[in-house]
């Protein structure tokens, strides 16, 4: 007679095994740096030294030297002969080029949604819409960059427009790096919103020129805020 071996785990084993953590040493490396630069802790211009940032984020000079490369692959870092790893400083050229791209395909991806989905779409960035007027409230920088992310990655994907989501995302951390500024600007956190919020009501009506224009006009009002600043920053 056969006796059937038992499936059931053995307790002295499966106490010892060690569960993997959700994200690795690195991953929240990178997000606190991240965080950090976005938060304005580290300065436009301002050398990393490895040695120190060690030191103040308890980790190793390998994945120091891991997140700084990644961070510049983001735009966030630049590696300067002589020098080493610095906060990447943003030109007005350069951010003239990211807001006109950001202006470019959000108008594409509004009037898009607008023709395709309609209210469909509309109630889940109205949703999402409702958290960034949340953390505007409570004045959570942090919360507010993640939500207006999750608000544009709704907008590109109710719009079917694969493409031009990739290359925003490629531009997200520069894209943060600048939003950072001027959500703390003067009656941001109230006209930001409003302008997001005609946006919406565009694309419920499924107008597609309105919806379109309505995100050209968010995006060009933040550019010339975003230049203001920078400019000041040169003086």
């Amino acid at each position: 007679m056969t006796v059937a071996s038992s499936t059931a785990p053995d307790p002295r084993r499966t106490r010892l095994r060690v569960e993997r953590p959700q994200r690795t040493l690195r991953e929240l490396t990178l997000e606190k740096m991240r965080e950090s630069i976005l938060e304005r802790y580290f300065k436009p211009g301002e050398r990393l030294v490895e040695r120190d940032l060690c030191e103040q984020l308890g980790v190793s000079r390998t994945i120091v030297r891991e997140v700084l490369r990644h961070l510049e692959s983001e735009g966030l870092v630049s590696i300067l002969p002589q020098k080493g790893p610095i906060v990447a400083e943003t030109t007005l050229d350069e951010a003239r080029q990211i807001y006109d791209i950001r202006g470019a395909l959000e108008a594409l991806a509004a009037g898009t949604c607008a023709e395709r989905k309609g209210p469909e779409a509309a109630d889940r960035l109205e949703v999402v819409l409702g958290r960034i007027k949340a953390a505007y409230g409570v004045r959570d920088g942090r919360q507010v960059l993640a939500e207006t992310s999750e608000f544009y990655r709704i907008l590109f994907e109710e719009a079917g427009c694969d493409v031009a989501w990739s290359i925003v995302s490629s531009l997200t951390a520069r894209i943060n790096h600048l939003r950072s500024l001027t959500i703390k600007t003067e009656r941001r956190d109230v006209e930001g919103p409003e302008q997001m919020a005609r946006m919406i009501a565009a694309i419920r009506a499924r107008d597609k020129e309105r919806a379109a224009n309505a995100a050209a006009t968010h995006v060009a009002e933040a550019s010339r805020i975003a230049q203001a600043l920078l400019a000041r920053q040169g003086d």
